[in-house]
């Protein structure tokens, strides 16, 4: 861990010092506490971002603006509490401690605050989240981010039906898993929650949604086909993950966009 990166590892005038340069960005890890099967663990979101997260940071140069914050592990996931072990957070309360953790931080001097998120039950929450902070502080620009949205070749990693119906804890999170901490991992590998019948132009996600709650789709909690994970796969899907977000953040880092106010 590159302690140099970790806001809360630095005395007061680093931070003060760092704030007041161009571009001044720091990245908020979160993820959630919430079931993902029989055979990962309940810290499967938060892991991902944060893995991912240092693993960019350490490569991005040194001498950019940008820290990150520790991980926000618990969030919002009620289509998980059909489980044992899923905690979840109130919408109001996630969007009141990030206006709370932003203007904080807007205050300190930094410009951009990056949301990366590996829970793709609040992606809509952060987005809310975000311009509500960016309405109290205009100051701060605010990017609310997916860790699975934006790095190129993922799709084409993961075969179909997977790639439409492996929405949790299938192909892609087992793999990865089984790349980054293949002890947190159990022996099963399930195939549940597939092969619904709905109705065209519908879906669980993408344009025409349903709120699903994972409980009403599945007996294990997953939802998607577990059986062919492989580290292999999970290897690449993490170095695809890794040098989308540089690019991203390298990008971002070394322009001005958004003009300031």
């Amino acid at each position: 861990m590159d302690h140099q990166r970790h806001l809360q590892c630095l005395a007061w005038p680093q931070v003060e010092q760092l704030a007041a340069q161009p571009g001044s960005t720091v990245v908020w890890p979160w993820g959630a506490v919430e079931q993902h099967g029989p055979h990962l663990p309940l810290c499967t979101d938060g892991l991902f971002a944060e893995r991912v997260l240092d693993a960019v940071l350490a490569s991005l140069d040194p001498a950019l603006p940008i820290l990150r914050l520790p991980l926000q592990s618990i969030g919002c996931s009620p289509e998980h509490r059909g489980f044992p072990g899923t905690l979840s957070l109130s919408p109001a309360l996630l969007i009141e401690l990030t206006v709370a953790v932003g203007q904080q931080l807007a205050a300190a001097g930094f410009q951009r605050l990056v949301l990366f998120n590996a829970h793709g039950g609040q992606i809509a929450l952060l987005q809310t989240a975000a311009r509500q902070l960016g309405l109290l502080s205009p100051e701060l620009a605010v990017f609310p981010c997916f860790l699975w949205n934006g790095p190129e070749g993922i799709a084409e990693l993961i075969p179909e039906p997977e790639r439409s119906e492996g929405l949790h804890a299938g192909l892609a999170e087992t793999s990865l898993m089984l790349h980054l901490a293949p002890q947190l991992v159990g022996q099963e590998r399930p195939c549940d929650g597939t092969g619904l019948t709905i109705p065209t132009g519908w879906s669980l996600e993408a344009g025409a949604p349903l709120a699903w709650f994972s409980h009403n789709l599945s007996s294990s909690g997953v939802i998607g086909d577990a059986r062919g994970a492989s580290a292999a796969l999970g290897e690449r899907l993490f170095d695809l993950l890794v040098a989308g977000w540089r690019q991203r953040l390298d990008a971002l880092l070394n322009s001005a966009w958004p003009a300031p106010h």
